[in-house]
């Protein structure tokens, strides 16, 4: 590994995890495109390195200071809450892993885009102005 590619990797990493502390996004946003266009990752192998950099020691820390926080913001993580959500991330992110394997990484590529696409539209209220538009046009 060459010291642009560590460096790359760092800059990514510390980006990723920025945006991820301060909004709860980092991985599949961040990670996958970055690793795509930065270091020439195909889909799959961008979305496994994304899964396993998520793991349990990268996202503790994050969550610990959360969790302090929070308690003294007067806003407690509900933690049955998190437990059924783990639960059902784990059973789905086994199903999604089997699925990505055998999808073609163009058409999972795509998929990925359309899903960041959407997301962004739905949170920024676009969807109901286009909506409105589209409406008035056939009124």
């Amino acid at each position: 590994m060459t010291t642009q590619i560590i460096g790359i990797a760092l800059l990514i990493g510390l980006f990723a995890g920025v945006l991820s502390g301060l909004v709860g996004v980092g991985g599949g946003i961040i990670l996958v495109p970055a690793l795509i266009l930065f270091l020439k990752y195909d889909q799959l192998t961008a979305q496994g390195t994304s899964l396993a950099v998520l793991t349990l020691p990268v996202t503790l820390f994050a969550c610990i200071h959360y969790y302090n926080q929070s308690k003294v913001n007067g806003h407690p993580f509900d933690m049955k809450l998190i437990g059924i959500l783990a639960l059902g991330f784990i059973i789905g992110g086994f199903i999604g892993g089997k699925l990505a394997i055998k999808i073609d990484r163009e058409v999972l590529r795509k998929i990925f885009a359309v899903v960041l696409f959407y997301t962004g539209f739905k949170m920024m209220g676009w969807d109901l102005v286009i909506f409105k538009w589209i409406k008035n046009l056939f009124s």
